[in-house]
């Protein structure tokens, strides 16, 4: 299931929370055609792997924690382990996000 982030706070606690799990955070907006694209096989993809803690952040709705993460494009994906960024992904590439999240994991 994809936990969507209303709030920086919201964002730190799943990053805290999550330890040395991976967290996939996509950075989205509802105007964005590439964002309303990958939506469903992000979903899909969260399903598929229990193991990854999977999240939203719509940069419209939530500026302050797209702007600490340096947001600039749609979507962007980052990844997380330990509170630390591990990884980075602009564009709607689902292959990619697939192959970088098998290789974090």
């Amino acid at each position: 299931m994809v936990k969507v982030l209303a709030t920086k706070a919201e964002f730190d606690a799943l990053l805290a929370e999550s330890g040395s799990k991976l967290v996939v955070i996509d950075f989205t907006a509802t105007w964005c055609p590439p964002c309303r694209m990958i939506a469903p096989k992000f979903e899909q993809l969260s399903k598929d792997t229990p193991d990854v803690v999977f999240a939203k952040v719509d940069v419209d709705e939530n500026e302050e924690t797209a702007g600490s993460q340096g947001i600039e494009a749609m979507p962007t994906f980052l990844l997380f382990k330990d509170k630390s960024q591990v990884d980075k992904m602009l564009g709607a590439d689902f292959d990619g996000l697939v192959k970088l999240v098998e290789k974090h994991k």
